[in-house]
């Protein structure tokens, strides 16, 4: 039998590359091009990156709710019964698409100090009704669990350096597309971006329903 103290010497041995192997994947998964990293990417574009935070911010925190129920096993109930998937994919593509339009629709903000980018709440519910964040947090508690003492502080550990890959990615996201605003001063341009992103938010919900 492995005594408690070589069993804490492997944990601690084990843990780095645990952790290492859990930002790495979570930053691929919940960063690489989606719903709600495009619409960030084109409101930071369209909007500035000042204007597109209260969206980040209800992104992230929809994300906490998904992480919430993934961890208490929603994405379970996902996958034992797919027809209540299925209704969630389709409410979740038909609000992407809502959004998709909204950000393509937008005016040019210098020409109408009215335009309103997507809100809080547009990031919220986007985010909420993903199926790309249950899927990939899923796969996230699934396979790179912490190997820590207890399951709880396992699926702490994990959630709370999850939310905070998915920070710095979302944020990045937004800071890419404000970074390249300056290019689009132009009306025609702005215009163009916008619909370049939100044609890739609506290509992005389809590829998740032909996985």
């Amino acid at each position: 039998m492995v005594n408690s103290p070589t069993l804490c010497t492997l944990r601690k041995q084990i843990l780095p590359e645990a952790i290492t192997s859990l930002i790495t994947a979570t930053a691929l998964l919940l960063g690489s091009p989606g719903p709600a990293t495009l619409g960030l990417a084109g409101i930071g574009a369209t909007s500035g990156f000042k204007n597109g935070l209260p969206f980040l911010t209800g992104i992230l925190t929809g994300l906490i709710v998904v992480i919430l129920g993934t961890a208490l096993g929603l994405a379970s109930l996902f996958e034992a019964f797919p027809s209540v998937r299925i209704t969630v994919q389709i409410i979740g593509a038909l609000y992407i698409l809502y959004v998709a339009v909204k950000i393509a629709t937008a005016p040019h903000q210098s020409t109408a100090a009215s335009s309103a980018p997507p809100r809080f709440i547009d990031g919220f519910i986007l985010n909420l009704l993903n199926p790309k964040a249950y899927a990939a947090l899923l796969g996230l508690f699934s396979q790179f669990l912490l190997p820590t003492p207890s399951v709880p502080m396992a699926f702490l550990s994990t959630a709370v350096i999850c939310f905070t890959v998915a920070v710095v990615v979302d944020t990045l996201w937004l800071a890419l597309g404000g970074a390249i605003r300056p290019c689009l001063q132009q009306p025609v341009q702005a215009r163009m971006i916008r619909v370049v992103f939100a044609v890739l938010m609506v290509v992005a919900v389809l590829w998740a329903f032909v996985q």
